[in-house]
């Protein structure tokens, strides 16, 4: 049989377990998947946690979005991808398994440049990114100042951006600085004195900004220094963005995404891999853990206790 991770109730990471499962069949559209490596987002444990509005529990919940592995079966009417073909999985729920059945239209080729681990990790992170760029019109020529930047989501809008052609700048702690700066941003410390420190980085002037700390600073300083609103979003404050004029993606937004984000976001993974086989991009990866260990690896995402991408292996 295969194995997932589920839980029956909201509550801490401990209320994550191992079970069997039945072995998933592939419907018509489908493939099954065995998964080498699945990622490990924030939205995981902050589903898991009831942060999230989620439906009631009526049975047992799986758990992750992303994932990487090898089709072992075709359902009815997919010819675009054969058996033992690898794969990278985005947007389908229950990634934390050995096995799992995917809409073909969920995946994207994965070249054997292009680790499992790597394909694992762009799902969530990526496709936000990309598509919140998108969303903002980030181009050559803009000044585009990045808060959280070497987070996952913010290391993505980091790569995208530069390779836009437009200057970043980005906010993290010192020690991550270094890191920054071999992404292409210009790297600044967050705290006291960050409007200041902003203004000197870019005299020219920002044009655009994407919060990834949700914090009041965060808010403040780009309110202070990008002159349309409609240039600012949020991925964190999304409840409360629209007093700010400011725009959300994610983050509890209540605006749902357009069709045309949602198509960012799909693009974003095979356009993704396809930089990453160039040379061109980066998944910072952290701890690989087993599996059966989801718990620890949500304490590990909720206490910011790990750089890097938190992976999964079955």
């Amino acid at each position: 049989m295969a194995r997932a991770i589920v839980y029956t109730e909201i509550g801490s990471p401990d209320v994550l377990h191992l079970t069997e499962i039945p072995d998933p069949l592939a419907a018509p559209g489908e493939v099954v998947v065995r998964i080498e490596a699945a990622g490990v987002n924030p939205i995981d444990a902050k589903i898991r946690a009831g942060k999230r509005p989620s439906p009631p529990i009526v049975e047992p919940r799986r758990v992750g979005f992303d994932g990487a592995g090898v089709i072992e079966a075709l359902g009815e009417g997919v010819d675009s991808y054969s058996v033992g073909d690898r794969v990278a999985i985005r947007d389908t729920v229950g990634t934390y398994a050995s096995h799992l059945a995917v809409p073909a239209t969920n995946l994207a080729a994965l070249p054997d440049s292009v680790t499992a681990s790597e394909g694992a990790g762009i799902g969530i992170p990526a496709g936000t990114a990309y598509q919140c760029l998108k969303s903002l019109g980030v181009k050559a020529g803009d000044v585009l100042l990045v808060h959280a930047g070497s987070g996952s989501v913010g290391q993505a809008a980091v790569q995208f951006a530069v390779a836009w052609g437009a200057t970043v700048i980005a906010t993290a702690s010192p020690a991550r600085h270094e890191q920054l700066r071999e992404l292409g941003a210009i790297p600044i410390a967050y705290g006291e004195g960050l409007l200041e420190r902003v203004r000197e980085a870019a005299p020219g002037g920002v044009t655009v900004a994407l919060d990834g700390a949700g914090t009041d600073e965060a808010i403040e300083t780009s309110l202070a220094l990008v002159a349309d609103r409609e240039r600012i979003a949020t991925i964190v404050r999304g409840p409360d963005a629209a007093s700010f004029g400011i725009r959300a993606f994610s983050g509890g937004s209540p605006v749902p995404l357009s069709e045309q984000e949602l198509a960012w976001r799909a693009e974003a993974l095979p356009a993704t891999i396809a930089l990453i086989a160039s040379g061109d991009f980066t998944i910072e990866l952290g701890p690989e853990l087993p599996l059966a260990e989801a718990g620890r690896a949500h304490e590990l995402v909720e206490s910011h206790a790990a750089d890097g991408k938190i992976i999964l292996v079955p």
